[in-house]
């Protein structure tokens, strides 16, 4: 089986920056498309950006400027990079990949997520 697993969220004054990771592992062929989404308290979970196999990456408008997706294919590893963080980025991050797992078939699989919290 495949598992993501997030790390690098906490609490951070409005203006400052984190940086979150999400590792996968398991039986893993190759992995296309790895995206992060946020679900605050009381919303929907939203995509907040995606980054494709050939690194073609894609932002929610809320956060275009200040986020940036990243990618390490050789530690099968996606980053989000949070800049000029907003109170209204509060909200537990979760990974999502479209992992190859073999035979030409493929599956989704989500990490538990991590809170960011930004507040002063």
């Amino acid at each position: 089986q495949v598992q993501l697993v997030e790390s690098g969220g906490g609490l951070v004054q409005p203006g400052g920056s984190l940086r979150l990771s999400c590792a996968a592992s398991g039986s893993i062929v190759s992995i296309n498309f790895m995206n992060w989404y946020r679900q605050a308290p009381g919303k929907q979970r939203d995509l907040v950006a995606t980054i494709t196999s050939a690194d073609v990456t894609n932002y929610s408008d809320s956060v275009k400027g200040r986020f940036t997706i990243s990618r390490d294919n050789a530690k099968n590893t996606v980053y989000l990079q949070m800049n000029k963080l907003k109170p209204e980025d509060t909200a537990v991050y979760y990974c999502n990949a479209d992992v190859i797992i073999g035979f030409g078939t493929h599956k989704y699989y989500w990490g538990q997520g991590t809170q960011v919290t930004v507040s002063s």
